[in-house]
């Protein structure tokens, strides 16, 4: 039994904070072998400390962010000038406040904020300039397993997995799977298992279009009816029928496909053709 199971058994969690503490030290470790000497590390929701105090000891520098006023005291046993605590809510943090510099963002977060945690973080597909994206170089998160198969989804996978999160983070970066984490890794261990991805920040989006708003709205009228097909989808998200209708024929596209079996390329292609449609 690991110092960290024993630790994390003293910690007073709180469900409503979907608190589930990491203490399989082979796990922690692969978190740390990410991080180099010359990473400025943003650790979101250090709770008590176990992957902060390691990391500590190996990055440039450390800002952590955290909400719990129990896991603030937990931290204060780390004392080194590398190592900033910030007792905040990150969706009301921005980077730029922190420090003028690029981070290696390391997050262990519960289910229910990961889509508004990377939104923070990425930015909508729409917002170009967003200046957290700007200063990250790469996310190493910890998510639920099923959460982590929608963010490495494409096209190609099961239409369940493939979805308006798949396409939102990948929009802006290469995602990939570390991996998977069973739930015997946690403490309390939470009723799923987890799964560690690398979340790469690519410099340009990956699809260049004159609006980018509009291939937001297309893109989500896409997939807000799983059910539907994509002809009707569109119609449904407030696009004009007939052109939408020329749209599908001008690209070739089946009235009967489905949003989930299109490409984060065709969606940029329909939009352009749907814009030029007018």
């Amino acid at each position: 039994m690991s110092d960290y199971f024993l630790r994390a058994k003293l910690f007073k969690t709180k469900k409503r904070l979907g608190q589930n503490f990491l203490v399989d030290d082979a796990v922690i470790n692969r978190i740390v072998d990410e991080v180099t000497p010359d990473d400025t590390v943003l650790e979101i929701g250090p709770g008590a400390g176990f992957v902060t105090e390691n990391i500590v000891n190996k990055a440039k520098r450390v800002y952590a962010v955290e909400i719990d006023e129990d896991a603030i005291e937990a931290l204060s046993h780390i004392r080194t000038n590398k190592f900033h605590l910030i007792h905040n809510d990150i969706l009301k943090t921005n980077l730029k406040d922190l420090e003028d510099t690029t981070f290696k963002v390391v997050a262990n977060i519960p289910y229910y904020i990961t889509s508004p945690i990377l939104a923070h973080l990425l930015g909508e597909i729409d917002d170009l300039d967003n200046e957290n994206r700007k200063r990250i170089s790469e996310i190493i998160l910890m998510v639920q397993w099923e959460v982590a198969q929608r963010l490495v989804a494409d096209e190609n996978s099961p239409s369940k997995q493939y979805g308006l999160l798949s396409v939102l983070t990948q929009f802006n970066a290469d995602v990939e799977l570390i991996q998977k984490v069973p739930r015997r890794c946690f403490y309390p261990a939470p009723k799923v298992d987890s799964a560690l991805v690398r979340i790469k920040i690519n410099p340009l989006p990956r699809v260049k279009v004159n609006d980018y708003t509009f291939l937001k709205r297309v893109i989500k009228a896409c997939f807000a009816t799983r059910r539907k097909n994509i002809k009707n989808s569109l119609i449904n998200g407030g696009f004009d029928k007939t052109s939408v209708q020329n749209a599908l024929d001008v690209l070739n596209i089946a009235e009967n496909t489905r949003g989930e079996t299109l490409s984060i390329v065709e969606f940029a292609k329909l939009s352009e053709q749907l814009k030029s449609n007018g």
